[in-house]
């Protein structure tokens, strides 16, 4: 069976396609039957590939982000995905405010979660920060991921 995973942040250019990014490629190392998409909360990059910053982070690590798409999160993707992992409080909050049921609010925890249970951190956004924050947060995700793929094993 096929689990579907969903990375949601604010604009969908910078820590989900990263975090997106990042599962992908964990999947592919490890053999796993995972799908991995990203979202946004807001719409103003729908249409857009992943920052530049973004992209070279993640492909100095390896990972290829450059093909994504950013697209606005929808009520729909409850429907279309067994976990949502989302950023920051402010994204668990605008995610879980669309959330139709308990069900549905189940399936959303922010991903840094995935890694220290409970400890109820947030991946910083590194959007107005320097090129050295989309390191510091890809290694925060990656080893998230880590931790969410050791989950499925």
């Amino acid at each position: 069976m096929e689990v579907k995973i969903l990375m949601v942040c604010l604009g969908n250019i910078c820590r989900s396609p990263m975090a997106e990014g990042i599962l992908k490629h964990k999947a592919k190392e490890h053999g796993l039957n995972i799908f991995v998409d990203s979202a946004g909360t807001g719409a103003w990059h729908a249409g857009e590939h992943p920052d530049m910053r973004a992209t070279q982070t993640a492909k100095k690590f390896g990972v290829d982000i450059s093909k994504q798409i950013a697209r606005k999160f929808s009520e729909k993707d409850f429907d279309e995905f067994d976990f949502i992992f989302v950023m920051d409080h402010s994204n668990l909050r605008d995610v879980l405010a669309q959330a139709r049921n308990e069900k549905d609010a189940n399936k959303v925890k922010l991903l840094l979660d995935l890694d220290e249970p409970g400890s109820n951190r947030e991946v910083p956004d590194p959007w107005y920060g320097e090129d050295d924050g989309f390191t510091a947060v890809f290694k925060m995700m990656d080893k998230a991921c880590d931790a969410f793929v050791k989950s499925l094993s």
